[in-house]
């Protein structure tokens, strides 16, 4: 008896720790980028060649959804995209960044360092 109490409590545990997963959400990431000029080709390659498209990932609710947006902005390709619009929805409702803003970039802090760095 003692076994089945201790399996169940095992069980049970796994199951609370897991518990978030089976409730996660759909984060919907929509990147428009605006590429430097004459690298159209190389900036819109994540989005197949296109300028804007989703990305869709897992959230737990709609702030780490947020969270998720606003990393999006990062740009490690200063002469090659000039900037980006970032926009998401989390179970298909459209989400605001904490400025009330659609552009989950607006409050994104490095952006003044990272966009409009055309060489």
């Amino acid at each position: 008896m003692k076994k089945l109490k201790t399996i169940i409590v095992v069980a049970a545990s796994i199951l609370c720790f897991f518990a978030g997963e089976l409730y996660a959400g759909t984060c919907e990431i929509q990147y428009t980028r605006t590429s430097c000029p004459g690298k159209e080709k190389i900036s819109y390659k994540k989005c197949k060649g296109k300028q804007s498209c989703s990305k869709f990932k897992e959230a737990a609710d709609a702030n780490q959804c947020a969270s998720l947006a606003v990393n999006s902005c990062k740009n490690k390709r200063l002469t090659v995209t000039k900037s980006k619009v970032i926009n998401a929805k989390f179970d298909g409702a459209a989400i605001k960044a904490s400025n009330g803003s659609d552009d989950f970039c607006t409050v994104y802090e490095n952006k003044d360092t990272e966009f409009n760095k055309c060489g």
